[in-house]
């Protein structure tokens, strides 16, 4: 007892820095949420106010500070670093070489060259304000970089993604990222100060990088779907996670033996699992984890501000920042107008891509760490870093008055307009359960030429049918982050077609709550399970029992003599009134709740283009 007593003030102290990021996750960052300030802004402000250079500098005057105060910044840089792993892991699961190759034009043209004149520019002020060259060419591809947490979020919350602004944005974002490996080889090689000149170190390093990435190309692609599939085969949600932790965690850590990044190598890991059945249930499964870790990489980040370098060197700090919008921004609208954008959409695309980005953190860190830069350099780069990044939502609220005060430009062109929104499903049908029923309802959807996506938890079934060239992925249907990732809010309908009453009831509620216009078609096991269902937002429910008396009573009356077309229009009135019978509770629930829910869709019933056919 005296023991535990003893040992508990050491183990409060050792979790503390864990124990205040699951406050700034729980408390701090959500109240900053409500207040219009982004996520990741929030974990720098509150790194930034529990680190040493605010309530650090108060702990002699207000003891009781101590608590709050991130001591030993260390304990939580593996989790930093770990963010940064997840997120360079779903970038690489979210890339596909068909999305890339539509988009082609805008990520690798206008990206590309926005990068590189971007980086040669920053270096030559770099090299004509004094620095040595290696510190520039670093300093030049750090703040060539965007932010793609931020710009993302903001156009995903304004639901602005699909615009042009939107698209050219997320094209050049996507390069930037993939910029990141050839920049972080390239610090490597910088500071490994081989011997001989610096284009053979440079092709030395690329060599050896090369090599390790085949190889870890080649392992991946025989064991990281066996993984997944014995996993997912246990039917163990706790399970699947643990595989994907381990894939992510496992091959970041085989790059970094290896003598690459951690970030590289779990990149690789999401490029190998980005055409698999599997990919929207891992999304699933990081999403909360690179949310968490990430929001400690922001965190570690606020701590290190010191904006008393405000106040020692203001000219240098401001010119720096305004010079670093105004170069990016400049060469971006110029690139923007070449490639055909209207000057709209060129205007609003530099502004949010002038600021740095969260990945000059890790660029000038491990440049720092090399060698390559001081550690002044360095916390004066990250100060014009963090402020630029903090003014994102302030310029894209300056580009949208600007654009409101500018006379109507034409629209860009249709070889720039082709280029796909980060969600390439959009107006779609979701399938939750591919099995008898569910084959069916997507044959007949292809044969319409209607898109889908159908998902299930049966790993051999979705192996199979994939085989097969059905677009089936594996996960819960009842998991609403998962039904996220598939798009329902851009899906047209969902049908939930499982065998278990049970499932078809939970996944029917999930996606209610998550969708509340959503045309749910659910299937029902009789008259009772169906009245139940349309009580819990479903749109329709079709009772098995019924729909199979009908068929059979059909071919009846036509065995009987009576003609075909009398007896179809037979079947159709008792099918009418059937469903008018099952549905009375669901109006009910609608008038208390969703009033116009029914109206809408009763009018989109004569326009439904999988109807017509069957009605000729």
């Amino acid at each position: 007892m005296t023991m535990a007593e003893g040992m508990a003030p050491d183990a409060i102290a050792h979790y503390k820095e864990f124990l205040i990021i699951l406050g700034a996750a729980g408390l701090a960052v959500p109240f900053l949420l409500r207040l219009g300030i982004s996520t990741t802004l929030g974990f720098l402000l509150v790194g930034f106010v529990l680190g040493p250079n605010v309530l650090g500098r108060i702990v002699g005057h207000v003891p009781f500070a101590q608590a709050l105060v991130i001591t030993n910044p260390e304990s939580i840089r593996s989790m930093a670093e770990l963010g940064v792993v997840f997120l360079m892991f779903l970038i690489g699961l979210e890339l596909s070489l068909e999305r890339l190759k539509l988009m082609r034009r805008l990520v690798f043209g206008l990206g590309g060259l926005q990068v590189l004149l971007s980086g040669a520019v920053i270096t030559l002020v770099a090299v004509l304000v004094g620095y040595a060259p290696a510190a520039a060419v670093v300093l030049g591809m750090a703040l060539a970089l965007s932010s793609t947490a931020i710009v993302i979020q903001i156009y995903s919350d304004a639901k602005r993604l699909g615009s042009n602004a939107g698209r050219a944005s997320f094209a050049i974002l996507l390069l930037q990222d993939l910029a990141v490996i050839p920049i972080m080889l390239t610090v490597l090689v910088l500071g490994r100060n081989a011997e001989g000149s610096m284009l053979q170190s440079l092709v030395t390093g690329f060599a050896q990088a090369a090599l390790a990435i085949i190889f870890i190309y080649v392992v991946g692609r025989r064991l990281l779907r066996p993984v997944l599939r014995r996993a997912a085969s246990a039917h163990s949600s706790d399970l699947f996670v643990a595989a994907v932790l381990l894939i992510v965690v496992g091959t970041a850590a085989l790059a970094n033996l290896a003598g690459l990044s951690m970030a590289l190598g779990a990149f690789i890991a999401g490029l190998l699992l980005a055409e698999t059945e599997y990919r929207r249930a891992i999304e699933a499964v990081i999403e909360p984890f690179k949310g968490l870790l990430l929001g400690a990489f922001f965190l570690l980040v606020g701590m290190g501000l010191d904006l008393a370098g405000l106040t020692t060197y203001p000219l240098l700090v401001v010119s720096s920042i305004l010079g670093l919008i105004a170069i990016k921004a400049a060469i971006t609208y110029g690139l923007a107008r070449a490639f055909g954008l209207a000057p709209s959409a060129s205007l609003e695309t530099a502004l949010v891509i002038g600021p740095g980005g969260e990945f000059a953190f890790v660029i000038l860190s491990a440049a720092a760490a090399a060698g390559i830069i001081d550690h002044s350099l360095q916390a004066k780069a990250l100060l014009v870093v963090s402020v630029t990044m903090v003014l994102i939502p302030l310029l894209y609220r300056l580009a949208r008055r600007l654009i409101r005060a500018m006379p109507m430009a034409s629209t860009i062109p249709a070889t720039a307009q082709a280029a796909p929104p980060p969600d390439p499903y959009t107006n779609h049908v979701i399938i939750a359960g591919f099995g008898r029923v569910g084959h069916l309802i997507g044959s007949m959807l292809d044969e319409h030429q209607i898109p889908y996506i159908a998902v299930d938890n049966d790993p051999a079934l979705v192996t199979r049918e994939r085989k097969g060239g059905f677009p089936v992925y594996f996960g819960d249907a009842a998991n609403p982050v998962f039904l996220a990732k598939c798009g329902l809010d851009a899906a047209r309908a969902l049908a939930v077609t499982m065998d278990s009453p049970s499932r078809v009831d939970e996944v029917t509620r999930a996606a209610r709550a998550e969708h509340k216009n959503l045309k749910i078609i659910a299937r029902a096991r009789d008259e009772r399970h169906a009245m139940a269902l349309y009580l819990s937002g479903a749109s329709e429910a079709v009772p098995e029992t019924i729909e199979s008396s009908l068929q059979l009573g059909e071919s009846i009356l036509v065995e009987a003599g009576v003609p075909v077309g009398l007896a179809i229009a037979s079947i159709h009135e008792r099918r009418d009134g059937f469903r008018k019978m099952l549905g009375r509770p669901d109006r009910r629930a609608q008038r208390a709740s969703q009033p116009t829910l029914r109206k809408r869709a009763v009018r989109r019933k004569p326009t439904n283009p999988v109807a017509k056919p069957q009605t000729k």
